[in-house]
């Protein structure tokens, strides 16, 4: 019998293997798939984050959110909370793109002021925004330099005047975590970074051209400034070959103390250390300096998106009205306090392509949104949509917090790249407007390669983890 035949269903969008499912297993994983969702997941995945459930100090449950497919080691799409004075942390369940995470910014323009000349401003983007495979800037950073930015995340890129102060409130942990030390960062990843700030990575990276669809909130949208028509920018990147070395580095370093606490490891993938361990801490400070690097690297795509758009529609900055709403990490662990039973406890959340999502009058919700709680970006494929949302109370007891991060793959990007052969590239991309370094990549992402991502948000909605506020449809897409 496989492990889906095993799962128990709980509720319209809840699944669970509960606890005693294999032997060593110290919590249940549950799983929120709607009956389509359900029929793609697949057994890997559900094996990696069955694995998770038996490392030291995990705690309540290791939940998947709908958009789940194979990751190394934790599915990408899965949430792991451990004590954190008992408990591991696990760059694996992090993933190798540290704070891959996604940015929204508005602007006072509307779908008529864009669509006519989207080709041409597509093109200079793909001329001002580096992208791809090994995408350089001409951003060149000094040893002292990458220190500052990897201790000062994006509050660096707003110093050099890539975008205004006031960005600095409407990001994750106001765009640096406390704790980071570049001292904790290898010569290598030093040198993989030095001149990548400022690009978009490879793969389903991207910048992209957005127009507000459909509200299914008014009030809540007004609270954000959003309103039908609109046209945003949306960037999709994370801390590329600097967060890269990190993970690589320190899976390294977990594998071999692993041993040394006694640690048994399910998958050699899923290596752990204690988190106050000297291993774990000095992960956590790197991993900490590679999300600061992330944060600065979006705040730069994006204002540098928004200085292309201006330049290209001759306009002023207070014609355009740049304003970003928000950007949150997806590759991550963080120290957060949450209720488990009745105790309040301090855990390492794990989120590995999964978002936070923090209701109504949290204090780690900007001041600007605390009424309505923490906006929550999910990006889809570039041929059908994206959605904001808001966090609600719920997700503090189902997920720690957390939505799902995306549409999640569906096909391989060898199977992608066979299917837009067969049926043609034009025909899959239709009128939208693409452009990358390579057509290989654009095959690679075509929309029939993802989820359908109104699926996946109709989930987190349902469950009340978090509530649909608009949908956006692409008008313009960069590829990296």
């Amino acid at each position: 019998m496989g492990l889906k035949e095993k799962l128990v269903r709980k509720g319209q969008f809840v699944w669970e293997l509960p606890k005693g499912t294999v032997p060593g297993q110290k919590v249940p994983v549950i799983l929120y798939l709607s009956g389509e969702l359900y029929e793609h997941l697949e057994e890997d995945a559900l094996k990696q984050a069955l694995n998770a459930s038996s490392l030291p100090g995990v705690t309540k449950a290791v939940y998947v959110m709908p958009d789940v497919h194979v990751g190394y080691g934790f599915p990408v799409g899965g949430v792991m909370a451990t004590d954190a004075e008992e408990g591991i942390i696990s760059p694996g369940s992090v993933g190798y793109d540290i704070n891959c995470g996604v940015r929204l910014i508005a602007t006072n323009l509307k779908a008529k002021d864009v669509v006519p000349r989207i080709k041409e401003i597509m093109q200079e983007m793909l001329k001002n925004v580096p992208a791809g495979v090994g995408s350089t800037g001409n951003i060149r950073l000094s040893r002292s330099q990458m220190e500052e930015v990897l201790v000062e995340g994006a509050r660096w890129a707003v110093d050099q005047g890539f975008g205004p102060e006031e960005d600095l409130q409407h990001i994750e942990s106001f765009g640096a975590i406390p704790g980071a030390d570049p001292k904790d960062a290898s010569k290598e990843a030093y040198e993989r970074g030095s001149d990548e700030l400022g690009t978009v990575g490879s793969g389903n990276h991207f910048v992209e051209l957005q127009v507000a669809e459909e509200i299914y909130d008014e009030e809540v949208a007004k609270a954000l400034g959003v309103e039908e028509g609109q046209v945003f920018i949306m960037v999709h990147s994370g801390s590329r070959g600097f967060g890269h070395q990190v993970c690589t580095d320190y899976l390294r370093v977990s594998l071999n103390s692993a041993p040394k606490y006694g640690i048994d490891l399910p998958d050699p993938q899923l290596a752990c250390v204690p988190f106050y361990s000297e291993e774990g801490q000095s992960y956590f400070r790197a991993m900490c300096a590679a999300a600061n690097y992330a944060f600065a690297n979006r705040q730069i795509i994006g204002f540098r998106a928004a200085e292309t758009l201006k330049r290209v529609l001759g306009i002023s900055w207070d014609e355009l009205g740049y304003r970003l709403i928000y950007d949150h990490a997806h590759n991550i662990a963080k120290l957060e306090e949450h209720k488990v039973g009745r105790k309040l406890k301090k855990l390492v959340v794990h989120r590995k392509g999964a978002t936070r999502a923090f209701p109504p009058f949290n204090p780690e919700v900007p001041p600007a949104y605390r009424s309505v709680g923490q906006p929550v970006i999910i990006p889809g494929d570039m041929g059908r949509a994206s959605y904001l949302l808001v966090g609600q109370k719920e997700a503090m007891e189902k997920s720690f917090g957390t939505a799902c991060h995306g549409a999640g793959r569906l096909m391989s990007r060898r199977k992608a790249k066979k299917f837009a052969k067969e049926v043609g590239l034009d025909k899959v991309i239709g009128d939208l407007t693409v452009v990358a370094r390579g057509k290989g990549t654009i095959m690679e992402e075509i929309p029939q390669a993802y989820k359908d991502v109104s699926e996946v948000v109709k989930v987190v909605d349902g469950l009340g983890i978090a509530k649909m506020v608009v949908r956006l449809r692409p008008i313009g897409t960069l590829k990296g």
